[in-house]
């Protein structure tokens, strides 16, 4: 299902309260069969909503539901360029299909990915209403040399934007994943389209993980955590959404100018592997070294035998030695 129709969307509204609510409203409100109903119930559920069935009292969202709301992002980020959509394959690939005509800054967000994606091609997992599924085109009028440390950049933007929220201790590993003690809570997914010598366009997608639903924690094969087991408070994601928005295009502006050197300090504060024993991971190799931060370019610094060798893009992880 790639978006919700009419009743579809009354459903959705009835059921975000967390309450009870019968079979037999539910078909008044929408003007159907019983059969129908469930039907509609079954295509919630399919996309990610933990919704249950108590016989006598009806149908309930096994936890109250804060949507998205458009109109409230653009007021707190005070940008008219931003969408959001309920259903999407990938909020990357809706503004890559639009390049190159979108503006700086343009931004989609959704309540649900059926193809999210991460990095190396892995599956992003993206219930219904849960958590952060967001992407921003920029245009790099330098090109695509100028790439080379975005992720790095869009991270620090994230971990400020939290900060803002009242989250702290969040850290960042490179070259695009946020952590909090030793649990991934989000990760960046960049894309581009360019050609030697001309302006870059970059979708930079992030996903930020809000309140991972019980049953949808299975999927994911690494230690993870969520911003509600964090933060005492639930997030409010719309103004998630408006600080992100800001805080990217203030950073974005400045990298353009001034590159990544005035970040650096920040990203050591940040760095949740500097000075420690890693190993670095490409294709069938293993690199074991100690973690020396970043350099101007965004390379990751690794020391072998007193030895600083940059490393850069390509397909390669970073993991603890311990792990």
């Amino acid at each position: 299902m790639s978006e919700l129709n009419e009743k579809g969307n009354k459903l959705l509204a009835l059921l975000a309260d967390g309450e009870f609510h019968s079979g037999e409203k539910i078909g008044e409100l929408l003007g159907v069969s019983r059969t129908s109903v469930n039907n509609y119930i079954k295509a919630l559920q399919e996309i990610g909503l933990d919704i249950y069935k108590v016989t006598g009292k009806g149908y309930c969202s096994a936890t109250p539901l804060a949507l998205l709301s458009q109109q409230a992002i653009r007021e707190i980020s005070g940008m008219n360029n931003v969408h959001v959509e309920q259903i999407l394959p990938s909020t990357n690939e809706y503004l890559l299909d639009k390049i190159p005509n979108l503006t700086n800054g343009q931004t989609c967000i959704t309540e649900c990915q059926t193809a999210g994606r991460g990095r190396r091609g892995r599956q992003w997992v993206s219930p219904f209403a849960s958590h952060l599924y967001f992407s921003m085109y920029w245009r790099l009028e330098a090109g695509i040399e100028k790439a080379s440390g975005l992720s790095l950049l869009v991270g620090i933007a994230v971990v400020n934007a939290l900060e803002k929220l009242g989250i702290q201790a969040v850290g960042l590993k490179w070259p695009n994943d946020l952590y909090y003690q030793g649990k991934k809570l989000a990760g960046i997914l960049i894309e581009l389209n360019a050609q030697a010598s001309e302006v870059c366009h970059c979708v930079i997608g992030i996903g930020i993980n809000i309140r991972m639903p019980a049953h949808q924690a299975d999927a994911i094969d690494q230690p993870w955590t969520d911003l509600n087991t964090i933060n005492a408070q639930p997030i409010d994601r719309n103004h998630l959404s408006g600080l992100l928005i800001t805080e990217l295009q203030t950073l974005l502006a400045d990298y353009e100018e001034k590159g990544l050197s005035p970040f650096l300090a920040r990203w050591f504060e940040l760095d949740c592997f500097l000075n420690q024993d890693v190993n670095l991971i490409m294709a069938d190799k293993i690199q074991k070294g100690i973690c020396r931060g970043i350099n101007e370019q965004g390379a990751l610094l690794l020391e072998v035998d007193q030895q600083v060798t940059p490393y850069i893009g390509g397909e390669i992880s970073l993991r603890l030695a311990n792990n």
